[in-house]
């Protein structure tokens, strides 16, 4: 369990100074937002040994000086995103901070902002959420934009397929602009006024729930800025739990959400070197539910993210201070109440097991069965119904996010059935379909050799670029098989694009990928082509997502399609669960609206680490719907048969044998109840707390089966608290 701090497995952003009651023990914090407490902030958690880096927004913040004039004598408020109705549109219910258009004037602000956090020291800064919403494009700031990136009059972005796809695609260029001149001028400063090596990241919501939500981000374009380090990927309950439509069925499922959400996330950076810490959160920011939601939704967040192995770092939790200190409904309704001690113990153990999930794979159906979606950035660009617009600004952050996405949208649209038309019916027959980013085509040779069987659809999204479709045509021809499903009834295919310009007169890019294919498109068919095989299903794909036929048409359409490959045959595994191994520990889900409603059973002994008291149980039966988390006792026994850590809601530190026995450093919350599990070669006969020099006897449960030891105490915040446990001599 102990690690090197500076590996940055683990970390957590917070806003507030350091707090004994959130001190989570990870390996860094990002300290959140500039102003003039950041400097004593910083002081308080680099003292305690944490890495510091600094997190703030870069779409919006208190940065009404700036706003105001303040900051250079001019009223910037022609700068803030604004609607149709010439509403800006606000973060959250602050009335005084908007949603910016990143120009290179309010870029220059920020960067003589964020130049403070580098003065005081941080290591890595996270410039937090680069949004730009789809109703906006209204400002006098962006009609400037407009005019110098087109060199064309401005078009109101609610015209016309083409002006909203237009102006959808320059908001993603503002932001990667901006982005790349803040983070290679601020790596310079620090380099050449302190020799310093400074690190950024982005983190930012998936492209699946930013298309969903309506916002554009510049999502892959980051990836060709040298500057920019990496991603955090912030997916939690608020984003997952947002309704999909499956057979025809509206209804929240976050499992099925978060694994397609961490998954885009995790194909974002592959092949790229760029970091990624996937986000968790024990809460979410909608505070009108219960703790036992919370934690429904957490496990089966947590358990989604683990299943995509090719990511082993985590931001264990965003406001830290709000879980440990909040009050959330009770479950009787008679009001408010802290967390449980059960549920805080809980989440400090999956908090520190996440600091060790780097291990080599064992090969299953989950590590091999290599079919993908694919989704590209342009289907942010395509977000709105022009006869039934809306101009309502959306809110994530006003407790009732879901609720005012819906009651302010079309939820039609919100569903993004077309996009979850083509995952769901697969991912619900346990096949680990995972989205690929289009837009990597490019980027990499060889980005789709990972992959068998690929999934397309131009009916919410489009291609960039013409050579894409020679490299998908490539990788058919060598054995893959492509199922694209649409009925070019789109209507951002008739935008100004490549396929209809330059010589070129197709009416859908669609029709240009079966010319590469040399396949013809009249109906609904599959075709050889070369090695591999293309199956068309000549429907829009809400239709598989609205009807149980619609989803069945879609899975034998691609039954068919694979049977149909030349090449090695492909085999799709259809099951009704998710199970990995990632060293020692197990990661199992059970779907509903499956192909079969029984449990799985794992076989122990293993640990639960869903409970708070890690027991050792001889097995598992998870029922449908229901997540495991598990840690293997024998898989995971050390080879030199000593003591070692299985699991803790504590940071273990300094752990050493002796013959009387073993001893400890543990550190975390403050009194919080802690439990640790160990490899234990000799029946304990006592177990000690001492700090400070002071002395506890804590309770302890030997599992003479497994040898195995469980010690209980409570965390203090002293420097040095010390576990102390003799055995039998």
């Amino acid at each position: 369990m102990a690690r090197d701090r500076r590996e940055e497995r683990t970390g957590f952003q917070e806003s507030a100074v350091y707090g004994a009651s959130y001190d989570l023990q990870t390996d860094f914090v990002m300290v959140y937002g500039i102003d003039e407490t950041m400097p004593e902030r910083i002081r308080q958690w680099s003292e305690k040994g944490y890495i510091i880096h600094l997190m703030t927004g870069v779409a919006w913040g208190n940065y009404q000086d700036y706003l105001d004039g303040h900051v250079d004598g001019r009223i910037h408020w022609d700068e803030a995103q604004t609607d149709r109705n010439g509403d800006h549109i606000i973060h959250g219910v602050t009335p005084d901070i908007p949603y910016m258009v990143p120009t290179l004037s309010y870029t220059k602000f920020l960067a003589e902002s964020i130049r403070l956090a580098v003065d005081a020291g941080v290591e890595a800064i996270h410039l937090e959420e680069p949004e730009f919403w789809v109703n906006g494009g209204y400002s006098e700031a962006f009609k400037r934009e407009w005019r110098l990136y087109y060199r064309e009059p401005w078009s109101p972005p609610h015209s016309s397929a083409d002006a909203q796809f237009r102006a959808s695609k320059l908001k993603a260029h503002l932001y990667t602009r901006s982005l790349d001149r803040l983070c290679t001028e601020l790596k310079e400063y620090a380099l050449t006024r302190y020799d310093r090596d400074l690190r950024f990241y982005v983190p930012t919501h998936s492209l699946i729930n930013y298309t969903q939500w309506r916002i554009v981000s510049p999502e892959s374009q980051l990836i060709d800025l040298p500057s920019v380090d990496g991603y955090i990927a912030q997916i939690w309950t608020g984003t997952s739990r947002t309704p999909n439509v499956y057979k025809g069925i509206r209804k929240e499922r976050t499992f099925e959400t978060a694994y397609l959400e961490y998954g885009i996330m995790q194909e974002l950076v592959r092949g790229t070197g760029k970091r990624m810490w996937f986000l968790h959160d024990p809460i979410e920011d909608n505070p009108t539910y219960t703790w036992a939601d919370y934690k429904l939704n957490y496990c089966q967040i947590v358990v989604a993210s683990l299943l995509h192995p090719a990511v082993s770092h985590y931001e264990v939790s965003p406001w830290p201070r709000r879980v440990f200190e909040g009050q959330y409904p009770s479950e009787d309704g008679s009001g408010k109440e802290g967390i449980p001690s059960g549920y805080a113990t809980m989440l400090l153990n999956i908090m520190h097991t996440l600091g060790n999930m780097e291990h080599e794979l064992e090969p299953s159906e989950e590590t091999m069965s290599r079919v993908g979606v694919l989704i590209a950035d342009s289907a942010m660009f395509q977000r709105l119904k022009f006869d039934e617009y809306s101009s309502a600004p959306l809110h994530k952050y006003d407790g009732t996010s879901t609720a005012a996405l819906e009651s302010n949208q079309d939820t039609d649209l919100l569903d993004f059935s077309a996009f979850y038309g083509l995952a769901l019916p697969l991912l619900k027959q346990g096949i680990s379909v995972r989205p690929v980013q289009l837009d990597n085509v490019r980027r990499f040779a060889d980005y789709l050799s990972d992959y068998r069987v690929l999934l397309l659809s131009y009916e919410f999204m489009k291609p960039e670029y013409p050579d894409l479709h020679f490299a998908l045509a490539g990788w058919v021809r060598n054995g893959g098989a492509l199922i694209y499903v649409g009925d070019d009834s789109d209507p951002y295919h008739a935008i100004r694009a490549w396929w209809n310009e330059g010589g070129l007169s197709y009416t859908s890019p669609r029709e240009h990928l079966f010319a590469q294919l040399d396949i013809d498109g009249s109906h609904s068919s599959v075709s050889s082509s070369g090695k591999g095989a293309v199956g068309y299903l000549a429907v829009h794909p809400d239709s598989c997502a609205n009807s149980s036929e619609g989803a069945a048409a879609l899975v034998d359409m691609v039954e068919k399609t694979v049977s149909s490959v030349a090449s090695a045959p492909i085999e799709l595994q259809i099951k009704h669960y998710f199970h990995l191994r990632r060293g020692p520990y197990i990661i199992a889900a059970v779907l509903e609206e499956s192909v079969a409603e029984t449990p799985l059973t794992i076989a122990g002994p293993v640990v639960d680490l869903f409970d708070p008291e890690l027991p050792i149980v001889p097995k598992v039966s998870i029922a449908p719907d229901g997540q495991a988390f598990l840690f293997d006792v024998e898989k995971g026994r050390p080879a030199h048969g000593g003591v070692e850590c299985i699991a803790a809601s504590s940071r273990i530190e300094a752990l050493a044998q002796s013959e009387a026995g073993f001893e400890f450093r543990v550190k975390g919350p403050e009194q919080i109840r802690a439990v640790a599990r160990f490899y234990c070669p000799k029946k304990p006969v006592s177990a000690m707390l001492a700090w400070s020099g002071k002395k506890d006897i804590i309770l302890f449960e030997w599992d003479a089966a497994s040898e195995t030891v469980l010690l209980k105490y409570e965390h203090r915040s002293d420097a040095d608290v010390v576990v102390k446990v003799r055995w039998e001599s």
